[in-house]
C-alpha cells in the first residue's frame, strides 16, 4: 500500500512545478501556502500547515522554500522520509551573503515588487531555458502574494535551524544559482539541474524519487 506524501512547493509556487514529477501508488497531497500573520515565525507558520497534513508519519517532499517549511513541519511531528529538491537542510547551507544579507536587513531595502517581475535575470538565476519553463516561471511570480513574498523572503535569509534529521534525503542540481551545490550536502546531484529542474530534468527525479519511495 502507498503511503501519504505531503508536497511543499518553492517560495509562491504551486503544484504546477510537480506536473512532471510522477508518484505512483502513493496518495499526494499539495499542501497550500496560507496568509502568514502578523511578526509570525517559519516555526509558527509550519505549526498552522499541520491542519492540512491528516496521517500518521508522512513522507514529505519540499522544493526550495517548502523544503524549508518541510524541515520545520518535520521538527513537530513523527515523519517517514522528507525528501528536499533544490533545498537547504540547515542554516549553515544558506550561501554566507543570504545569511549577510539578512543580518544587515539588505533586502528591506529592495521594493518586494522588483521580486515579482520576470527578467533575464530570474530566468538565468531559476535556470528556466525553454520559452515553456520561462512562461510558467512568469505566471509564478505574477500570481505569487507580496505580503506572503516579502515575509518568506525574510525568514529564508534570517533561517536558524540546525536541526539535522536521520530521515532527511537531499536531492540538489549541480547547476543550481539560487542554492549553488558548493554550500549543500547533497545526497544525489542531478548533473546540470537548477532551481527549475521538477521541470526541465523531471526524468531523472522521477527516477530517483521512485527507488527513495520504494525503500519505505
Amino acid at each position: 500500500m502507498g503511503k501519504e506524501i505531503y508536497v511543499f512547493s518553492g517560495l509562491g509556487a504551486d503544484e504546477r512545478v510537480f506536473r512532471l514529477l510522477e508518484f505512483p501508488a502513493h496518495t499526494v497531497t499539495f499542501v497550500h501556502w496560507i496568509p502568514p500573520q502578523s511578526e509570525e515565525t517559519i516555526e509558527q507558520y509550519a505549526s498552522r500547515l499541520l491542519a492540512q497534513i491528516s496521517s500518521a508519519k508522512p513522507i514529505l517532499v519540499g522544493l526550495s522554500f517548502g523544503g524549508l517549511i518541510a524541515v520545520e513541519v518535520a521538527k513537530q511531528i513523527d515523519t517517514e522520509k522528507v525528501i528536499l529538491l533544490a533545498s537547504v537542510q540547515t542554516k549553515s547551507e544558506l550561501p554566507p551573503y543570504y545569511r549577510l544579507i539578512g543580518k544587515l536587513k539588505l533586502h528591506t531595502l529592495v521594493p518586494v515588487a522588483l521580486f515579482k517581475k520576470p527578467t533575464l535575470l530570474t530566468n538565468w538565476l531559476f535556470g528556466a531555458t525553454t520559452k515553456a519553463d520561462q512562461a510558467i516561471l512568469r505566471q509564478i511570480l505574477v500570481d505569487t502574494d507580496p505580503v506572503f513574498l516579502k515575509w518568506a523572503i525574510d525568514q529564508v535569509l534570517n533561517w536558524a535551524n540546525e536541526t539535522i534529521h536521520p530521515n532527511m534525503v537531499r536531492i540538489h542540481g549541480s547547476a543550481d544559482r539560487i542554492l549553488p551545490l558548493r554550500f549543500v550536502r547533497s545526497d544525489y546531484t542531478v548533473q546540470g539541474g537548477g532551481h527549475f529542474m521538477t521541470l526541465d530534468k523531471a526524468e531523472m527525479l522521477n527516477r530517483l524519487l521512485k527507488a527513495q519511495l520504494q525503500a519505505v
